[in-house]
């Protein structure tokens, strides 16, 4: 399957939207059925944190999202261009490369990365707890969050069930 894209503003109202897209090519991906409630609920929280940043920092940026399931695996990227200057030296450019951070949940790494409150720190840390998989990118131009579960049928091109 090709990559899938969505853009949205930032209105709560389409964080919805997003998770019953994500939720759709999870199934279609071969995600097991048990960890469609994860996928939604995760996609949720990173889809609000992206809106209520963006909300606040550049409400007329679209937030964007990837979908995919090139690896065996279904991956989601929840991409943000609110800035993120609590991450940020104060002789750091924006040419500087996003550092990636690798979350396991055996760490309390996710509240130290509050761009802009403990909210939204306390998002990603749930975000964590629900995904097999999850990297953060925080940078001055944004934030990404790229989050993956194992998809089985889809890989080997077979239908789900």
């Amino acid at each position: 399957m090709a990559t899938v894209e969505l853009t949205f503003s930032a209105l709560p109202a389409h964080v919805r939207t997003a998770r019953l897209v994500a939720t759709a090519i999870a199934r279609r991906t071969g995600v097991q059925e048990s960890l469609l409630d994860e996928v939604r609920l995760a996609v949720g929280e990173a889809c609000s944190r992206a809106v209520e940043a963006h909300r606040l920092h550049c409400p007329g940026e679209p937030i964007r999202i990837e979908l995919n399931d090139d690896s065996g695996r279904f991956e989601v990227i929840v991409s943000d261009s609110a800035p993120s200057e609590e991450l940020l030296d104060e002789d750091s450019s924006d040419d500087e490369p996003e550092q990636m951070i690798r979350l396991d949940g055996d760490t309390d790494t996710p509240f130290n990365l509050a761009p802009d409150s403990f909210m939204s720190g306390f998002g990603i840390a749930v975000i964590t707890g629900l995904a097999d998989d999850v990297e953060v990118y925080p940078g001055p131009k944004g934030m990404r969050i790229r989050m993956s579960w194992p998809a089985a049928a889809a890989a080997n091109g077979l239908s789900p069930a």
